[in-house]
């Protein structure tokens, strides 16, 4: 039932994401006499410091959120799966290399690093998806090295070497398929990671730019008026913890779904 109803909320946000353009929202349009106003009828989340709607705003910020999120976690996944693959079956000084790269990477927290590249690039998608892509591979090459050094003394890998298979030939088309069962589950987690990730760097200021709406600089907007107007700061957590919560739910149940184990 739990599933069900993340399944529901993260579609939800989904679908208000991809149809932001055409809804009929100006998540920027002022209205003065709104200004810091409570929910109401006509505003249903309320307005902020500069009267706009809140409602509207978490929509256009649920889109950028949500195309930092599969961008970040598309781009990491796919570097962070060919590295480690590669490495996890070659051996040898390559996998000596990328597992010291790893050990490094892991060694530092990853949100200071995302935080220090996107200081050096500057703000933006762009560079916000470059920053957290830097840092968010290392999960997917230290899961993808491990799958594959288990994998590579099967039966059906001896049997392509025996035959003449390449070993580009014999990542992409023996193991990988094998492995995107735990890569998908590490992507469910990874696309909760990398929303907070982005909330918090919009908090920081790295994030897009005002007029753009996110989700992290709304609430840092909101939080200077906590005591007058608590809703600004509200709402978007609110948003942020559904939305997180629920792609964490989903990823338990793929976890659970996709464990060989227990069909043994």
């Amino acid at each position: 039932m739990k599933q069900r109803i993340a399944f529901i909320i993260l579609l939800v946000w989904v679908a208000a994401a991809l149809l932001e353009p055409l809804l009929p929202i100006s998540p920027n349009e002022i209205h003065l006499p709104a200004i810091l106003a409570a929910p109401s009828a006509d505003f249903w989340l309320g307005n902020d410091a500069l009267g706009r709607s809140v409602a509207e705003r978490l929509i256009a910020g649920a889109r950028i959120a949500f195309v930092v999120a599969f961008s970040t976690v598309f781009v990491s996944a796919l570097a962070g799966t060919v590295i480690g693959a590669v490495s996890g079956y070659a051996g040898g000084a390559l996998d000596h290399l990328v597992s010291r790269v790893i050990d490094i990477m892991l060694a530092f927290p990853g949100i200071l690093l995302a935080i220090a590249l996107a200081a050096i690039l500057g703000p933006g998608i762009e560079n916000l998806i470059i920053a957290i892509s830097s840092v968010g591979w290392v999960g997917y090459a230290r899961l993808a090295r491990s799958q594959a050094m288990t994998l590579r003394t099967r039966e059906h890998i001896t049997a392509a070497v025996a035959l003449g298979s390449g070993q580009g030939r014999i990542v992409f088309r023996h193991l990988l398929p094998l492995m995107m069962a735990p890569l998908l589950v590490e992507a469910s987690f990874g696309l909760a990671a990398v929303i907070v990730a982005e909330a918090g760097l919009s908090f920081l200021g790295l994030g897009v730019q005002p007029p753009q709406a996110s989700w992290g600089s709304m609430i840092r907007e909101g939080a200077g008026f906590l005591l007058v107007a608590p809703h600004l700061a509200i709402f978007p957590g609110i948003a942020i913890m559904l939305v997180v919560l629920s792609a964490n739910l989903l990823g338990d149940w793929m976890r659970d779904r996709l464990d060989v184990r227990q069909y043994l």
